[in-house]
Parts: structure tokens; C-alpha cells; sequence
């Protein structure tokens, strides 16, 4: 992994860190979300989130990234999905997304589960599919217009 890790720590999400993190989705609009959007993120952190992790710079203590996973225990197939992956713009390409999703996948390996799937745009799929996920299905104008949803998955 890149030097960013001694730089930056994961840890658990905490209730007060959700003003820090709505900013951050909100650098993020409309690049990579739609304004009506970040009620949704709200509603998740606030309803439906389970296990959330943020990434922190160590020097500035500043949340710099976050994302989630949530369980499907039900469905044929147990299964966990990626869930609200945001990275501030700054902090894009640096391998920091990458640590934040190597983390999670690590993480759901523990609980012995054997499917991920991860539902993304096209603006960010191209990244699950350097990390070995696989394209499931497309569905144009799924999150709001002009987001389209791309579906994928990782065998574990």
C-alpha cells in the first residue's frame, strides 16, 4: 500500500463524526452524486447503516473518506454490499479508497461470508473492477438522471 497509510487511520463511525461526513458527500455533488442525494445519505447514516468506517487524516484529524457495508443474511446467498463509498476530492488517486475497501473486504472475510456486491455509477465502477469485482447488470438513470446503476459482485 501507497505511504497515504501512515498518514491515515480507518476506524469505526461515531454519530458526531455526521456533520464532518454530509460535507463530504457534499464536495462530492454533482460529480459523483445527485443533490437529492444527500437526504438519502443522511436517512442511511441515520437508519441503515451497520458497519460504517471513516478514514482520518492522522495530522489534521479531518475525516478525508467513508464507506459502509451492510448484511443480507436472508437471501439465498448471505451476502454484504459496499455501501456510501465518498472520498474527499482532494484525496482522490491516492490509493485511499482502495485501503478504505481492502479494510471492508477484510472485514466481511471475518463474518464468513462469501458474496460482495457493490452497486456503483458509471463514474466509479472502472475502480470495483480493478479490485476484482464483476459487471452484473446496468440500469440506465437508476439513482437519479444521468447516474446510472452498475451492479457487480466478488466471489470471496
Amino acid at each position: 500500500m501507497k505511504k497515504q497509510n501512515e498518514e491515515t487511520q480507518i476506524r469505526a463511525y461515531q454519530k458526531s463524526d455526521k456533520q464532518e461526513l454530509i460535507e463530504l458527500i457534499k464536495l462530492n455533488i454533482p460529480t459523483y452524486f445527485e443533490e437529492s442525494e444527500e437526504k438519502d445519505f443522511i436517512e442511511y447514516l441515520e437508519k441503515y447503516k451497520e458497519d460504517y468506517f471513516v478514514v482520518e487524516s492522522k495530522t489534521t484529524k479531518k475525516i478525508i473518506g467513508c464507506g459502509g457495508v451492510n448484511y443480507f443474511l436472508d437471501e439465498p446467498t448471505a451476502l454484504a454490499r459496499m455501501s456510501w463509498d465518498i472520498i474527499h476530492p482532494n484525496f482522490q488517486g491516492q490509493g485511499i479508497g482502495k485501503c478504505l475497501l481492502l479494510h471492508r473486504i477484510n472485514h466481511i472475510k471475518k463474518q464468513n461470508i462469501k458474496l460482495i456486491v457493490v452497486r456503483t455509477s458509471q463514474l466509479a465502477y472502472k475502480f470495483y473492477q480493478k479490485a476484482g469485482f464483476e459487471l452484473e447488470k446496468v440500469e440506465k438513470d437508476f439513482w437519479a438522471k444521468g447516474f446510472d446503476l452498475y451492479q457487480m459482485k466478488m466471489s470471496l
